[in-house]
C-alpha cells in the first residue's frame, strides 16, 4: 500500500458524520464508517466516534479531506435584477456552488425586502444583475442597500462588470466582499464558475469557522459545502477521465435528512422542432436543492406536500402509523426504523420525496396557441434521453435490494408534461460513496471514477 496515496474522506452531514478510507494506488474503499453529526456541542466528537470505528488503519491516511453540509449547510441570498434572466443567473450560480438559496430578491432592493433579509440572516448574499455594459443603476442601488442595511454579511458580487469599481467604493470596508466575473455577460450566455468559485472561498475563510468547524480544520481540510462534493461526482462519472469512458448523460439525486439535491448532466434541449425553448439556456451540469424535502429535519414539510393515504398504501401501514413515524422522526434526527413496519414506511416517504424533488429539477412543457397553430413551450431541461439515473443518501443505502423502489417514480409517465427521463437505467450509490469520490477526484480522478463504476449498482 503506498501511503501517500491513502486518504481519509470526511463528511460532516446535518444528520451523520461520515468517514471513507481510499486507496488510489489500487484502488480500493478500505473502511467506512459513520456516526451522529455533534454540530450543536462540537463536530469533532461525532469524527472521531467515527474515526474510531476505522481503526488504526485510518492512520496511514497521506490526506485528510473534508466537506460540510453540517447546521443547514451553506444558505445564501439570491440579489439579482430580471426573474428570468440574471435572477435566474444567480440561483443557478448558487446552487452549483453547493449552497441553498433561501430567498431570491428581483429588481431593486427595498426596505421590506432588508428587512426580509434580516431576519433570513443568510451565510452570504450573491450580488448580480445586469450584462456587461447594460443596466448598471439597479446593481449599484442594490450594493448601497446591502451595504447601510446588511452590513455584516460576506457578498460575492458577480454582475454587470462596467460597475464593479463603484461597487467596490460603495463596499469598501466590508468584512468579506469578493468580486467574480458576470454570470450572465450577455442575455443567452451563463458564465457560472467564476461565482461559484469565490462562494466556495468564503465558505472556507468564513462560513466554516462560523459554523463551529474551525477546530475540524487543524486536522482535516474542509475543502467544500457536500453538495459540491457530490457535483463533481456526478460530473466526472458523466464525462469520463483521460481514457475511461463517462456514463454520457445522467442525473443523480442525493436525499438526506434535510434537504434532497438533484444533479443533472445533459444538454436538456428541446426534443421536437415543434418545442420552442423559452428563458435562458441552462447549464450542462446542474444542482437542484429542494429545502423542504428531508428525511429527518424537514420530514413534517415532505408529509404535507404528500397524501397520507397514499403513503400509507405505498407502505401497507395505517395512515396514523405514518402520522406517528413522521412526527417521532422529525423529531429526533437519529432516529431509525425498528421494526420492519417503520422501514417500510420510511422507504414510501423516501420514494414520494424523491419523486417530488426530482419533478422540480426537470423542465417541462406548457401549451400555448399561436396564429400558426398550437405550439408546446419548455421551460427547463428535456431530461427525456438521459439513460442513466443514479440514487444515492441514507435512505438508498438502508434500502439494499430495494433501493429501485426508490428511483421507480424518477420515470416520465405517458402524457405528463413534467420532462423526466423517459427509460433510466438505475444506480444505487449503496455504499454512499459519491460526496468521497468527489472529494477524491481533485487529487485522484481516475481512482474517483473507477471506484464509482465499480461500487454503482443496478437496481
Amino acid at each position: 500500500m503506498a501511503e501517500g496515496r491513502v486518504h481519509l474522506l470526511a463528511d460532516v452531514g446535518s444528520t451523520f458524520t461520515k468517514l471513507c478510507l481510499v486507496d488510489a494506488a489500487v484502488p480500493a474503499v478500505l473502511g467506512w464508517a459513520a456516526a451522529p453529526t455533534t454540530v450543536a456541542t462540537d463536530v469533532n466528537a461525532g469524527f472521531d466516534a467515527a474515526l474510531a470505528q476505522l481503526g488504526p488503519e485510518a492512520a496511514r491516511a497521506g490526506r485528510t479531506l473534508a466537506s460540510s453540509s453540517a447546521a443547514g449547510g451553506l444558505r445564501i441570498a439570491a440579489v439579482g435584477l430580471v426573474p428570468e434572466l440574471t435572477m435566474k443567473a444567480a440561483r443557478l450560480a448558487a446552487l452549483g456552488a453547493g449552497g441553498r438559496v433561501v430567498e431570491a430578491f428581483a429588481f431593486r432592493l427595498t426596505s421590506a425586502d432588508l428587512e426580509r433579509l434580516r431576519a433570513l440572516r443568510p451565510d452570504m448574499v450573491l450580488l448580480a444583475g445586469g450584462t456587461d455594459g447594460g443596466d448598471a443603476e439597479h446593481i449599484l442601488h442594490n450594493a448601497r442597500a446591502l451595504a447601510s442595511g446588511l452590513p455584516d454579511v460576506p457578498i460575492v458580487v458577480a454582475g454587470n462588470r462596467g460597475a464593479r469599481d463603484e461597487i467596490a467604493g460603495i463596499l469598501a470596508g466590508r468584512p468579506a466582499v469578493r468580486f467574480a466575473d458576470n454570470v450572465m455577460p450577455d442575455v443567452r450566455r451563463l458564465d457560472l464558475d467564476p461565482a461559484r468559485e469565490c462562494i466556495r472561498e468564503l465558505f472556507l475563510e468564513r462560513i466554516v469557522s462560523a459554523k463551529g468547524l474551525d477546530r475540524l480544520r487543524s486536522r482535516a481540510e474542509v475543502v467544500m459545502p457536500t453538495p459540491e462534493a457530490v457535483l463533481r461526482a456526478v460530473a466526472l462519472l458523466s464525462r469520463g477521465h483521460a481514457s475511461s469512458p463517462g456514463l454520457g448523460e445522467l442525473m443523480a439525486v442525493d436525499i438526506g435528512g434535510a434537504t434532497t439535491d438533484v444533479y443533472s448532466c445533459a444538454e436538456g434541449r428541446p426534443a421536437s422542432p415543434a418545442v420552442v425553448l423559452r428563458g435562458l439556456p441552462e447549464p450542462f451540469e446542474k444542482r437542484t436543492v429542494e429545502a423542504d424535502i428531508g428525511m429527518r429535519h424537514t420530514l413534517a414539510s415532505l408529509l404535507e406536500q404528500c397524501q397520507a393515504a397514499d403513503l400509507a398504501g405505498a407502505a401497507g401501514a395505517p395512515t396514523d402509523a405514518v402520522r406517528s413515524w413522521a412526527e417521532a422522526a422529525g423529531r429526533d434526527p437519529g432516529h431509525l426504523p425498528a421494526s420492519e413496519g417503520e422501514h417500510r414506511i420510511d422507504l414510501a416517504l423516501a420514494a414520494a420525496g424523491i419523486r417530488l424533488a426530482a419533478e422540480r429539477h426537470c423542465g417541462w412543457l406548457e401549451e400555448a396557441y399561436t396564429p400558426e397553430g398550437r405550439v408546446w413551450i419548455q421551460e427547463g431541461k428535456d431530461l427525456g434521453p438521459v439513460r442513466w439515473v443514479v440514487g444515492s443518501g441514507g435512505p438508498l443505502a438502508a434500502a439494499g435490494s430495494r433501493a429501485g423502489e426508490l428511483l421507480a417514480g424518477i420515470r416520465r409517465a405517458p402524457g405528463s408534461v413534467r420532462l423526466l427521463p423517459a427509460a433510466p437505467q438505475f444506480l444505487a450509490d449503496r455504499r454512499y460513496l459519491l460526496w468521497a469520490m468527489g472529494l477524491l477526484a481533485a487529487d485522484e480522478p481516475a481512482a474517483a471514477l473507477e471506484l464509482m463504476k465499480r461500487h454503482l449498482e443496478p437496481c
